[in-house]
């Protein structure tokens, strides 16, 4: 099976981070975003592809967090059936898909989430719409 998908990693990309607490965050500004599309623009360019850099835009946000506590992902689907769903032969998380905020969210027992919306407003949002949710199926935390 064939997959139509490059993964480059520029070495000049500026990064900050920044703590919260426990979590760690990669910051990305709107404008370094911008310059690294570009440099791939420019990139694909050299190896003869017909590459105009024009209407830049940003398609999707995604956000890696981690809860204070465990998930137990059986009681978490059970409560939210409809939305959520969990099929662990096929992959270790529950899917929660937030519709109204077109963001989807992906719970590990962990406590880990990787979130991903269209804008940082809506994964904020998913973010705080999903807390209480996983704090009623929270488990003690493995050591």
């Amino acid at each position: 099976m064939a997959l139509n998908k490059v993964l480059t990693e520029l070495q000049k990309a500026k990064k900050r981070k920044k703590k919260y607490t426990k979590n760690q965050f990669c910051d990305y500004s709107l404008e370094e975003a911008k310059l690294g599309a570009r440099r791939l623009a420019r990139c694909l360019q050299k190896l003869g592809f017909k590459v105009r850099f024009s209407a830049f835009r940003v398609v999707n946000v995604l956000a890696v967090c981690s809860m204070p506590f465990a998930v137990h992902l059986v009681d978490f689907t059970k409560n939210n059936r409809p939305i959520a769903s969990y099929e662990p032969e096929l992959h270790p998380a529950a899917t929660y898909r937030i519709k109204n905020l077109k963001a989807t969210v992906q719970v590990f027992s962990t406590g880990s989430l990787t979130v991903t919306g269209p804008n940082v407003q809506s994964v904020a949002s998913a973010v705080e719409h999903i807390y209480p949710l996983l704090y009623e199926c929270q488990k003690p935390r493995c050591k």
